[in-house]
């Protein structure tokens, strides 16, 4: 209903016959204002509602709209937050997007219920624009949750299926002035690694700044080699014009950013890095052209241009470094995992990366689609709770679409790639706000904190400066505002954490230790107690025999239990698999169902099997012996009838042993499902002072990491991402072991290899680094800004000269924080964990 409203209002852009009240025409310029809305100056028959100005009818219908559905907050946020609807702006052009093979292309994900989407919205610009797009479903009935990342200008959109169709979600953005960028080339080609995302602005503002300075400089060379005594003044005053007109673009273009940015900064009572860039831009240009109109001399165009040049240079390296670590952050953190791909019917083991449209692969029950694929073989009971949050799994047959995000739950299923791999969408599954944790985020303060108070200590110091200059020697005043204001950069502490992060989070991703973000690293310093599941954590799955209890089993029997195991990721479930396996073929399998915590069941080849814990089997069979119900079993049941069990004897992972030994500084805990019969070689292991706890089952495991937390500790569970997910899920930071790398696991902040077990004290030496190093990052920014700022007070810098070491200041700081922190990790023991295979 809103939409088509707004539609509508929009489509008579240019009736005359509009009910908004215009203004009486008036001569004087006093009645000019600035649109309510986007803040463009407005004319003298501008549109009025309220008390209020707009520009056109589009801003004045988005403030309607707004206004009707509660969201006024958009305004206070941020003045003229808004963006001006373009003159060509038309709703009704948008119909194809609902064509299925258009829609095919830029849907993540759909169903009878929630489709998903993501869009580019180029038009973000602001707090103010967040807000207003993640509040999308007060505006229309049928939108979802919308996640936007501003860094990126994308926005991730949910909508009912039944009630939106993708051109509403398109037209009313649109209507808002947040148009999508819909390039469909885009969609059917890969995005090239390392490819510059840096705004076609942001290059021409360069180019405007370069070709100035360039020129600016061939005017100023005559003065710099004592040559201009052989022009007359009007030579010299015909270039100090030309020089003026030459920096007015550099003024009112290149430098536009920084007094945009140092205004909202102000009216928001905040005192940002842009302020005195700001200030500085300014003074040196208004001297400069004060110089010039009063004839006195030929100002600092050269410098000023050359500023502007080199402030630029270093936006344009931050930007286009900050766009690799993103790229780096979504390739390294947790999916270049292995999945196993079909090639003339035999089974390899392959990076995400790696696959392409066409691939067949093998996705067992637990394991994630990695793309948009069709159902080859086998019955897809796919659930697609981490991308809609619905838990209720959904049949699919073969030939049926699936979208990736989904998790196969039922037996093994084959597939055939039809689109390319996004990893970016699959990272962006493990980051669901479902999944998030608070945090206090102490660095993200630290530095906040710390650029209010550097930003106000600077403008003191350059107005002092410059005061003090100007009684002893006048022409140095401005040379030392105009320097301090410059050369003082807090940037170069902003980039510290995101880049020491970024890095450590892609050296561990080297080592099969999948970090979720860099908050995680930051709660994982602070960790004083570690909380370790038993079975399938500490004990390594294969390393020991398996004995079955019972009657014995025949050949046949044997296929039965193989056929059905090697369906499940479950550390028993691998075991018992390699057990039985025989020389004959697996069987089909049908009704696969498995239930975490629990066991699995199925029919295989016309019979039907079960095998689980002998709590979970109780209610079907009888005579389950008292002995058997703990402790690492595994049961099983053939037709309703009682055939035994499989006993796995607990055999440690290697170095475990010493892994306990380097974690003595830490509050131990082990939670294990089996009974207690193992706890005095597990006392010898951990020492009296551990706390061991037996038959827990996975609502008692969560139970205590609570009670840990609420005593004070910061927590860290170590389980097997099925059976522990609670606790994994409660824990401050939770760590999924993974036999298969290919599991997916949302309810963690780490996941690592198995094998990477005994490595978990080097990670935490390494993790704790991390975080010094980027104090000492802090402290590097801090010295520098101390000398700089004390040479540039002193009058013995000229501003191009800082505006060159201000970027300098950067490119060393995020050189210290990246090698340091590559150099860490070989030091800290995480090189000795098993690297990705290549």
């Amino acid at each position: 209903m809103f939409s088509s409203l707004i539609v509508t209002e929009l489509q008579s852009i240019n009736d005359s016959s509009t009910s908004a009240e215009k203004p009486p025409r008036h001569e004087d310029k006093a009645a000019q204002t600035h649109c309510f809305h986007c803040g463009t100056r407005c004319s003298r028959d501008s549109f009025r509602r309220e008390g209020r100005v707009f520009c056109c009818q589009g801003c004045l219908s988005v403030f309607e709209l707004l206004t009707e559905n509660g969201l006024t907050d958009f305004y206070t946020l941020d003045h003229h937050a808004g963006v001006k609807i373009s003159s060509d702006f038309a709703p009704e052009k948008f119909p194809y997007l609902d064509e299925p093979s258009v829609r095919e292309k830029l849907v993540d994900f759909s169903d009878s219920k929630t489709t998903r989407v993501t869009f580019r919205l180029p038009a973000i610009h602001c707090i103010a624009c967040v807000w207003l797009l993640e509040n999308l479903f007060r505006v229309r009935e049928g939108i979802g949750q919308t996640q936007v990342n501003f860094l990126r200008k994308e926005a991730a959109i949910s909508f009912e299926t039944g009630k939106v169709k993708l051109s509403e979600v398109v037209a009313l953005l649109g209507s808002l002035g947040y148009e999508p960028d819909l390039k469909f080339a885009d969609l059917d080609s890969a995005p090239e690694i390392g490819r510059s995302t840096a705004p076609r602005k942001l290059w021409m503002q360069l180019g405007v700044a370069g070709f100035a300075f360039g020129n600016n400089m061939l005017f100023s060379i005559s003065i710099y080699l004592g040559l201009d005594a052989f022009h007359g003044p009007s030579v010299q005053r015909l270039v100090g014009y030309i020089s003026l007109l030459l920096a007015l673009p550099v003024l009112l273009y290149s430098a536009q950013d920084y007094f945009r940015l140092a205004w909202t900064g102000l009216k928001h009572r905040l005192l940002t890095i842009e302020v005195p860039i700001a200030a500085g831009i300014l003074v040196i240009f208004a001297q400069s052209a004060f110089e010039v109109v009063t004839g006195r001399g030929e100002g600092y165009f050269d410098s000023f241009a050359g500023l502007l040049f080199f402030l630029l240079c270093g936006r344009l390296f931050q930007q286009k470094t900050y766009s690799r670590l993103a790229f780096d952050r979504d390739f390294k953190s947790f999916f270049p995992l292995a999945i196993t791909r079909l090639v003339d019917g035999r089974k390899e083991s392959e990076s995400l990366s790696q696959l392409t449209v066409g691939d067949r692969l093998l996705i067992r029950s637990g394991e994630l689609v990695p793309a948009d694929s069709r159902l080859i073989s086998g019955q897809g009971l796919i659930d697609y709770s981490f991308v809609t949050g619905e838990a209720d799994p959904i049949v699919k047959e073969a030939g049926d679409h699936l979208y990736a995000g989904g998790r196969q739950i039922g037996s093994s299923i084959e597939v055939q790639i039809t689109k390319a791999v996004s990893q970016s969408y699959l990272t962006s599954l493990w980051n669901q706000d479902a999944f998030t944790k608070p945090t206090d985020a102490s660095l993200d303060t630290l530095i906040n904190r710390y650029s209010q108070r550097f930003t106000k200590i600077i403008l003191a110091i350059a107005v002092v400066s410059a005061v003090f200059w100007a009684f002893v020697q006048p022409s140095l005043s401005l040379k030392a505002l105009t320097s301090v204001l410059i050369v003082a950069c807090p940037c170069a502490l902003a980039i510290a954490a995101p880049f020491t992060m970024g890095t450590a989070i892609r050296v561990l991703g080297r080592r099969n230790i999948f970090v979720k973000n860099a908050e995680v690293l930051e709660r994982l310093a602070q960790v004083d107690s570690i909380v370790f599941d038993k079975t399938g954590t500490l004990t390594a799955a294969g390393a020991a025999s398996i004995q079955f209890e019972g009657l014995a089993l025949s050949i046949d029997e044997l296929r039965f239990v193989h056929s059905l195991t090697r369906h499940s990721t479950h550390p028993y479930a691998v075991r018992i698999s390699a057990a039985t396996c025989t020389e004959n073929d697996s069987l089909e399998v049908r009704s696969f169902l498995e239930t975490p915590g629990c066991g699995i069941e199925a029919n295989v080849g016309g019979r039907e099997i079960a095998m689980g814990s002998a709590e979970w089997l109780a209610s079907r069979v009888e005579g389950i012996p008292d002995a058997l119900k703990s402790g690492s079993v595994v049961h099983l049941v053939l037709d309703d009838e009682y055939r035994g069990a499989f006993v796995l004897a607990s055999a440690l992972r290697s170095d475990v042993q010493q892994l306990i030994a380097q974690l003595s500084g830490y509050e131990l805990s082990l939670l294990s499902g089996d009974n207690e019969k193992e706890r005095p070689s597990f006392e010898r292991l951990f020492g009296s002072s551990a706390h061991l706890n037996f038959n827990q089952s996975p609502a008692t495991k969560l139970e205590y990491v609570r009670a840990l937390q609420e005593s004070g500790r910061k927590v860290m569970m170590v389980g097997d991402g099925l059976n522990d997910a609670g606790a994994l899920k409660q824990s401050d930071v939770g760590v999924a072991v993974v036999e298969s790398i290919g599991a997916f696991s949302p309810a963690s902040d780490i996941i690592v290899c198995a094998s990477v077990v005994p490595h978990l004290a080097s990670v935490l030496k390494f993790s704790k680094g991390a975080v010094r190093i980027v104090r000492l990052s802090f402290v590097l920014s801090s010295l520098y800004n101390v000398v700089g700022v004390a040479i540039a007070a002193a009058g013995l810098l000229a501003p191009i000269v800082c505006a060159i070491l201000m970027p300098l200041s950067s490119i060393s700081v995020v050189a210290f924080a990246c090698l340091t922190t590559a150099w860490w990790g070989r030091r800290s023991g995480i090189a000795n964990a098993d690297p990705i295979a290549t």
